[in-house]
This record gives structure tokens, C-alpha cells and sequence, in this order.
């Protein structure tokens, strides 16, 4: 759960994966910050994959269909390879066109180019190549003509649209062929190979009930907690936008005071947080199976076909995988861009709540279809953007020690910033670049984790 409560039993030891942890590089890591000699910690280490909770592991073998050691070598492979897919993004430049992973333990890294040349560069990083037509770059800026169209036409009846880096296309969700060519045409990307996927589901708000912890806004409605944060010494949690507008205030899952809505956007976003009184406590915790809990440890965005896990009181724990980023759907209240689109299931009473890739938060819940009977598509809102867009810190098991900007300027590594994959900073003197966007924790700094940044 992500508000601390009065309970009992707390959190169970965490299973030790140490065989599974990847090699690292020397770096430097005394204490006073002189160089020492010695290991760089692996990315699953870095992420806390190698340490997964037993409740997660539990709920990826029965979604993924796993036994406990596939799922443990899935969850370090996954973070391996978006170390690896992050220094090809960089080195590859304008000619990369995105990465995913395949494999019962996500074993299989595709990083994907517009240059037959960076086939051995690819490859050597123990990837396989595809050589695709269109760079990521391209696909983004036709999908972003489509999310300007979505603000002149109506796209009721093309609910859904997303880059696909599989496919190397960009697709729109569509009830039938005629309101799928009529939104592509009013965007002006006829002419750029957009796929039209036909299905008649039509996603909708999830906000009656708890997802991880419950909470009621103006004594009424119910949503769910997404993960605590800080801004400052206020703490808070985040959640959906959809739940409350700023100025309403929650009641707990025990029905006591709680909190108020500080900021919150919907539609166009679906973001939102709440500043919570001094008695609610946060904590890095995700409520899982059986009332135990999922601990965070960042906010390191998974790959394209990365499994995730989503915690609802209406279904529970449920687990699948991320089938897209940069997705943007039309609900009836209005569209919503920037989601990721997943396998998980989910039924109305699951909005708001958390997101989970192995120990990083990923976003929460915003959205979907079907149900967890007969499947369905779920839709969340990544945490990163949120932190960024409201200066907050996520809660998490890592000690939040912020130093102070050692270089002074507005590019020096900063604990509680977001950097963005390609983002360079300075650090000591020295400039790196990043690897995978997260939030930058106290403990991650550049020098020791290249897991997430990289010596330029």
C-alpha cells in the first residue's frame, strides 16, 4: 500500500536473487567520494530486480504463465536490456526506431534502425537488428499530428491511437474502416503508412474503488492511491486526474480525514496529487496478494514488452505486459495523450492505482476495456511526467539524500529530477548521459549506476 496504516505485520524479507545479478564495471564509490576501486553495481541491482518481492514473482507466474525461475530471469533480463536499448538509442541518434523485448524471460532484445549499417553495432550488444523504414522520431511526429486533429474532429468512434515500434507504424484504434480513414485523413498522415486497427471496444474511466489503498473524494466517490511522493516536506500520493479537481479533499480507506487535491488534470493528461495530513505517513509500499506489499525503489520507465503488475481492490493483482508507450485514447469525457498501453486487466473501481515493472513504479491506472474474466486492455498514466509536472519526489525504499548541484548550472545532476533518455548532466566535473528515463534517486548517482547513465 502507499499510505501507511495501523498494521501489524509489515513488510516480508525479500527473496536474495544474487546468482541472476549482472557483472558490472569498476567505478568509483568511497565514501568521502574519492575514487575506489571496485564492482559497478548490475542494473538489476541498481533497479532491484534482483530482489523482487515473493508477491509479485507469485502474480507474474500466474498471468505470464511462469514458474518462479522464469519469472526471476525475466525481471533481471528486462533490466539488463534497457541498459543496453539505452546506450543503442543514444549511439544510434536519428536513426533509431525503438526497442522491445520477446521471450517467455524476456530474453529476446530487438533494437531497431533505419541504417543496415548499425546491424554489427546492434548486434554487438547482444541484441538482434531490425532495419525498419521510419525512425522513432518520424513515427512520433505523425502521431502527434494525430493528437492535434483529436482537438478539431471528434474521435469517438477512434478512441485509441499509438506509436507501434513493432510494427514500426504508427496505429489507430478504430469501431469501423470509415472513422479510422476519416481521422487519418483529417491529421494529414494519410500518406505515412498508419495502420487502422478495427476492434469495438471503447475504454472508460475506472474510478469507483481503491486500487491499492481506497480513498473517497468529498466523502463520495471512491478512487485509489497510486504511489506516496513528497514535494518537499509535504507528503502526499499521487493518482489519476479523473478522480478530483484541485481544492477536493479525500477521506482515507477508514473513512478519517485525510488530505486535499493540490493539483489535477483531465482530460489531455491524467494526472493528479494529494497533500495528506500530517497522520498519514508515506511510505514506498504497493499494496499486492494477500495484504502484503511491493516495495518501489525508482521510477525507471520499462521496455515495450516488459511485464508490469497493477494492484486493484476491485480484481486485485494482476499482472501482463507493456504493449506501447505514447498512447492516446479518447474516453467520452475527452482525450487523453501520453499513456502506455498494457495487457493487464482491469474493471471500474481500479482507477488511479499503482503500476509496477519488478521494484520501479511505472504510472497509474487511467483507463481501459474488457475485464478480468474474459481479458482486456488497460491503459495507464506514466509517473514520471507527473513528478515532473508537479516538482514531486517519489517515496521510495532508497535513502533520498539529495546533493547539493555540485556544478552549479542548470545541467548538473540533480536527486528528484526526471531525466529523460539522451539527457546529459554533469556530475563532478564529468558529463554523462542517460540511459532510461526515471527520476533521479539520492542514491543513483551517475558515477555509480551504469545502469542508468553513461560516461560521454
Amino acid at each position: 500500500m502507499v499510505l501507511r496504516h495501523a498494521r501489524a505485520a509489515r513488510r516480508s524479507a525479500l527473496a536474495a536473487l544474487g546468482a541472476l545479478v549482472l557483472a558490472g564495471l569498476p567505478y568509483t564509490a568511497a565514501a568521502d567520494g574519492s575514487p575506489a576501486a571496485g564492482p559497478a553495481p548490475g542494473a538489476a541491482q541498481t533497479l532491484g530486480a534482483d530482489r523482487p518481492s515473493p508477491h509479485l514473482l507469485g502474480a507474474l507466474q500466474r498471468d505470464l504463465k511462469l514458474n518462479e525461475e522464469q519469472a526471476s530471469k525475466r525481471l533481471v533480463n528486462e533490466a539488463e536490456a534497457g541498459t543496453r536499448a539505452g546506450l543503442l538509442r543514444n549511439s544510434l541518434g536519428e536513426r533509431y526506431a525503438g526497442a522491445w523485448l520477446r521471450g517467455t524471460t524476456a530474453d529476446e532484445l530487438t533494437v531497431a534502425t533505419t541504417d543496415a549499417k548499425d546491424v554489427a553495432a546492434i548486434e554487438a550488444e547482444g541484441a538482434t537488428a531490425q532495419v525498419v523504414e521510419r525512425p522513432l522520431a518520424a513515427l512520433q511526429a505523425a502521431k502527434e499530428k494525430l493528437d492535434a486533429a483529436a482537438g478539431r474532429v471528434s474521435t469517438a468512434d477512434t478512441p485509441v491511437w499509438y506509436v507501434d515500434v513493432v510494427k514500426n507504424q504508427v496505429v489507430v484504434q478504430a469501431v469501423d474502416q470509415a472513422a479510422g480513414t476519416a481521422f487519418v485523413e483529417a491529421a494529414g498522415v494519410a500518406g505515412e503508412d498508419v495502420g487502422i486497427r478495427l476492434a469495438p471496444d471503447r475504454p472508460r474511466l475506472l474510478q469507483d474503488i481503491t486500487g491499492g489503498d481506497a480513498y473517497y473524494i468529498n466523502d463520495s466517490a471512491r478512487c485509489s492511491v497510486g504511489f506516496s511522493v513528497t514535494q518537499g516536506s509535504q507528503g502526499g500520493f499521487v493518482t489519476a486526474g479523473h478522480c478530483g479537481r484541485a481544492g477536493a479533499t479525500t477521506t482515507g480507506y477508514d473513512r478519517t480525514t485525510q488530505g486535499t487535491f493540490q493539483a489535477s488534470e483531465f482530460p489531455g493528461r491524467d494526472m493528479a496529487w494529494v497533500a495528506a495530513q500530517d497522520n498519514w505517513t508515506p511510505t514506498p509500499d504497493v499494496k499486492a496478494a494477500d495484504g502484503q506489499e511491493v516495495q518501489v525503489t525508482g521510477s525507471a520507465q520499462a521496455l515495450v514488452g516488459a511485464s508490469v503488475c497493477r494492484s486493484g481492490s476491485t480484481t486485485g493483482w494482476h499482472c501482463g505486459v507493456i504493449e506501447q508507450h505514447n498512447a492516446s485514447v479518447r474516453y467520452p469525457e475527452g482525450t487523453v495523450n501520453g499513456l502506455t498501453r498494457t495487457t493487464v486487466c482491469a474493471e471500474p473501481g481500479d482507477s488511479g492505482g499503482s503500476y509496477v515493472a519488478g521494484a520501479q513504479a511505472q504510472g497509474v491506472t487511467s483507463g481501459g476495456s474488457g475485464n478480468c474474466t474474459s481479458g482486456g486492455t488497460t491503459y495507464y498514466q506514466p509517473v514520471n511526467p507527473i513528478l515532473s509536472q508537479y516538482g514531486l519526489t517519489l517515496t521510495t525504499a532508497t535513502a533520498q539524500t539529495a546533493p547539493a548541484d555540485q556544478e552549479g548550472g542548470a545541467q548538473a545532476w540533480t536527486a528528484g529530477r526526471v531525466y529523460e533518455a539522451g539527457a546529459t548532466v554533469t556530475r563532478d566535473g564529468v558529463t554523462y548521459q542517460c540511459l532510461q528515463t526515471h527520476q533521479a534517486q539520492g542514491a543513483w548517482a551517475p558515477a555509480g549506476t551504469p545502469a542508468l547513465w553513461r560516461k560521454v
